[in-house]
């Protein structure tokens, strides 16, 4: 059986990164205030292209964060970026 590298597949990365975003109470308020989402509206958009943009922009406009998170999850910053770009196409 065939397996899928889902390791930098956009939508994957934003969730992966979504959940260290999350993992820090003040971080997670920043995300909340920055984009202007509810935890309502995240909750019921987490896996919207759109949703994920917001994310990977906020993490872009905090470069240490950015640099954190890639850190965290496996990939480099770039990475990051990469899938921002691939979901605003």
């Amino acid at each position: 059986m065939a397996t899928t590298d889902t390791s930098h597949d956009p939508s994957m990365l934003g969730l992966r990164a979504l959940v260290w975003t999350l993992a820090e109470p003040s971080r997670a308020q920043r995300l909340l205030d920055v984009t202007g989402l509810s935890p309502a509206d995240l909750k019921a958009s987490v896996g919207d292209p759109a949703t994920l943009s917001a994310l990977f922009g906020f993490l872009e406009n905090h470069e240490p964060d950015l640099i954190a998170c890639a850190a965290e999850i496996g990939v480099k910053p770039e990475a990051l970026v990469a899938a921002h770009r691939a979901l605003d196409a």
